[in-house]
């Protein structure tokens, strides 16, 4: 089964280069987190942990990621753990959570989505 990873295209990219990253105020990343189930706020950081059936679906994940973060040069803390992923996202020049950090969570759900059928699928 071949999954397509969406990758940012560079009309997105140029969105996050372009702005400055401006800290979300409460109520924004309040409106933000509804929209990202699993994901939750632990020290200024935007936090969660994706479950994979194995190790190599989590290592596609962490591939797709790392790729992800060079193209939008916004690079997430990232813990792999067997079949399990955590992702820390901030940004770190605004001091805080921005929509950059929004975005990568958003495509991570994508992408975890789409391994995840993968990965149910391997034999």
């Amino acid at each position: 089964m071949v999954v397509e990873i969406h990758r940012l295209s560079a009309s997105e990219l140029s969105k996050g280069v372009a702005m400055p990253s401006v800290v979300l105020g409460p109520d924004d990343l309040a409106t933000h987190l509804q929209k990202l189930p699993g994901w939750r706020v632990v020290n200024n950081t935007l936090t969660k942990q994706f479950a994979f059936r194995d190790f190599l679906v989590a290592v596609e994940f962490v591939n797709a990621a790392a790729e992800n973060a060079e193209a939008m040069q916004h690079h997430p803390d990232i813990d792999i753990r067997y079949s399990k992923v955590t992702l820390g996202l901030s940004t770190h020049d605004a001091g805080g959570l921005t929509s950059l950090d929004v975005e990568f969570a958003a495509w991570a759900d994508e992408t975890a989505g789409a391994l995840r059928g993968l990965g149910e699928n391997r034999s």
